[in-house]
């Protein structure tokens, strides 16, 4: 989400919506419905942001993309993950990050596993080729 209070209100959001479905969620799918609910609460929201965003904002972004004499390796695997899809971003971090396995990444965010594989796939080649690349380098 990249800021962390909107962050806690996706979590928030997500378990008033487990709370008030606790009757019909059985115990074994709980964990299961409580990352696809957060992970669609999310997706909504980052959708809703980009609408609300204003064209000026996006060009001072480009605009002051210009890199600084420090290498800063949090700033450029931001950098890096920014420049995937959503669902790329969104199946990486779940896998790499999270640790879920491809079949739990595929209940959270609606698609098979091959799709998953496929996305996983595809976003390390982006990542990799991003990383290796001399726009990067300072």
């Amino acid at each position: 989400m990249k800021d962390e209070d909107e962050a806690r209100d996706v979590v928030q959001d997500t378990f008033e919506k487990v709370w008030l479905k606790a009757a019909d969620v059985a115990f074994e799918k709980a964990k299961s419905y409580l990352f696809t609910t957060a992970y669609r609460l999310m997706l909504e929201r980052i959708r809703k942001k980009k609408r609300q965003e204003p064209i000026d904002n996006s060009l001072r972004i480009v605009a002051g993309s210009t890199r600084e004499p420090d290498f800063d390796l949090k700033r450029v695997l931001t950098e890096a993950l920014d420049k995937l899809s959503e669902i790329q971003r969104s199946v990486v971090m779940l896998r790499d990050y999270e640790g879920y396995s491809y079949e739990e990444i595929g209940e959270i965010t609606g698609l098979n596993e091959s799709q998953v594989k496929v996305y996983i796939f595809r976003a390390r080649v982006a990542l990799k080729n991003y990383l290796v690349s001399t726009d990067i380098v300072i």
